[in-house]
């Protein structure tokens, strides 16, 4: 026993080791907008952009996040840190979500939903549920390589929110929540066996807890153990409105005791919940959670916490309830050393072979929707046809898309469009994406090439993409700016042919948030469906500043 405990830590030290030699090879990118390391201390969010459900564990020295990621391809964002504060996005865990063809369109809102990562016997483990298929789980022996085919652990409708847990005797089980829109039921916790390898339930699962009484919309459990106890951190209450319930238990099928351990309180922080438990090699326990924040999605809140009586304290008690609030700046954990800022990168040159990591489409990739070849210092998106009889941007697959990074920030483009044949209908440039959109685009018709700010409210409904402004261009090629800022994401957009002069276009626009997602901010090509095939947008870089 002594022995294989020896391996195990020796194989964790190892990877540590190598993990952090492949990551110190990246250059690191530092926001322009948005850092949470201020020298001994941090500041909430430690991430303000829509890393939505977040789960992170600790192997060895490192420290790895994944999140919600629903209809956006890739999914299952890997990140990694040294430090808990300071965190690089470095892989996706799924290049395509299952099944491929469902998401070769947009099903926004659907797809992957609040995962869980783990680690045991020397490899990473993702389980996640899909509200329309069931319980997935996708794993590796090396998170900054390509991950394994996903395997579909458990089938079924409304099956969401998975966790596993290798219990010291060698059972292992599965801990979920239900969806209400598929199940016709919410707010019920289950507990199914799972064969070793974690690949399969075995039964029909046994329901541990029902928060219909005290705890509406009990979801999102993560399953720990610790003590002796039985530990199930579950957030409760509502998106944003909510609190950080745990309940425990001397036997896993229970009864279990609950707890509230975290809430509003009189802080800001709206609905502080759902997210992970980790501590450090030097004995300390944190807890990683959301804040719904409209617009701008679901951000990352880092919040000290301690032992009591085998109850979890999370921030502080200002209120003298036994209850914690969330806490705004804070010590950062203690991990041995300092390390240097790191952000999820933001601004893309496209020098590189590839895109950069944090580009998302709208639906699994299809290779002719772009092209970037070796040695090619800029992107071409082509001109794909908008289906059939849409009237926005609501269903189209190829839009290039990246989170909002902060609450103030300036996103720029330069882009050329090459129509080919086409003599209208081509159209490519900067786009605002949520339920209500904007674009500052080019387009061409037979007299020429023209700026146009375009405009959608009610996407999802059908609402139509309006001309709201529009001037004549000297030629095809254009720079392109949006300012974004608060409250909730304000945006005005504006445009040069030169590079220097920007002029104004069209009334501030307000951001809207997407389906279960924050606001994005990207790019696109689009051809309206009855013009010619053919046409392309070049984009010499994307950059994201301060305003």
């Amino acid at each position: 026993m002594k022995t294989k405990k020896l391996l195990n830590i020796l194989s964790v030290t190892l990877f540590s080791v190598a993990t952090s030699y492949l990551c110190a090879q990246e250059k690191n990118y530092v926001s322009e907008v948005w850092t949470a390391d201020f020298g001994k201390n941090y500041k909430n969010p430690i991430l303000y952009a829509d890393y939505s459900d977040p789960d992170v564990i600790r192997v060895g020295n490192d420290y790895y996040m994944t999140a919600s990621s629903f209809n956006e391809a890739p999914g299952l964002p890997i990140l990694h840190s040294k430090d808990m504060v300071n965190w690089s996005l470095v892989n996706y865990a799924v290049e395509d979500i299952l099944p491929s063809d469902y998401f070769s369109v947009p099903k926004r809102g659907d797809g992957i939903w609040a995962p869980s990562i783990r680690f045991h016997k020397g490899e990473f483990y993702i389980y996640w549920g899909d509200p329309d298929f069931g319980i997935y789980m996708v794993k590796t022996k090396d998170p900054l390589k390509k991950w394994e085919k996903p395997v579909l652990v458990m089938e079924g409708k409304g099956l969401i929110d998975a966790c596993p847990f290798w219990d010291e005797d060698g059972n292992t089980y599965l801990v979920h929540g239900w969806a209400g829109s598929r199940a016709g039921v919410k707010s019920i916790l289950t507990l199914n066996k799972m064969n070793p390898e974690g690949t399969k339930v075995l039964d029909k699962g046994i329901h541990i807890f029902d928060g219909h009484e005290n705890h509406p919309t009990v979801e999102g459990p993560k399953m720990y153990k610790r003590n002796g106890y039985y530990y199930v951190f579950a957030p409760a209450g509502g998106v944003a409105t909510g609190w950080q319930l745990v309940l425990r238990s001397k036997n896993i099928y229970g009864p279990y005791e609950e707890k509230i351990v975290l809430e509003q309180g009189s802080t800001k922080i709206n609905g502080p919940h759902q997210g992970a438990w980790v501590d450090t090699p030097f004995g300390e326990d944190w807890f990683y959670h959301f804040q719904d924040i409209d617009t701008y999605g679901r951000i990352v809140h880092l919040q000290p916490m301690k032992w009591e009586k085998d109850w979890p304290v999370m921030g502080t008690d200002t209120n003298k309830n036994g209850i914690g609030e969330p806490v705004l700046t804070y010590k950062k954990p203690n991990v041995g050393q300092s390390y240097p800022i790191v952000t999820p990168p933001e601004t893309d040159e496209f020098d590189g072979e590839k895109l950069g990591i944090q580009w998302q489409w709208s639906a699994n990739e299809n290779m002719v929707w772009s092209s970037k070849l070796p040695g090619q210092k800029f992107l071409r998106l082509f001109s794909i046809k908008v289906p059939e009889g849409e009237k926005n941007l609501w269903n189209v697959p190829n839009l290039l898309t990246q989170k909002f990074p902060a609450p103030n920030f300036t996103a720029s483009t330069k882009v050329k469009l090459v129509p080919e044949e086409a003599k209208e209908g081509k159209t490519a440039g900067l786009l605002i994406m949520g339920t209500d959109h904007a674009s500052l685009v080019i387009t061409n018709k037979p007299d020429g090439f023209y700026i146009q700010l375009r405009k959608a409210e009610k996407a999802e409904k059908g609402g139509e993409e309006k001309i709201i402004a529009e001037t004549k261009l000297k030629g095809n090629e254009a720079y392109l700016k949006v300012h974004v800022s608060e409250p909730n994401g304000l945006c005005q957009f504006s445009y040069s042919e030169n590079g220097k002069s920007f002029m104004k276009i069209g009334d501030v626009f307000q951001a809207k948030p997407g389906k279960w997602i924050g606001a994005k901010v990207g790019l696109y090509s689009v051809s309206t469906s009855k013009a010619p095939r053919g046409g392309y947008a070049d984009f010499d870089w994307f950059r994201i500043t301060k305003n």
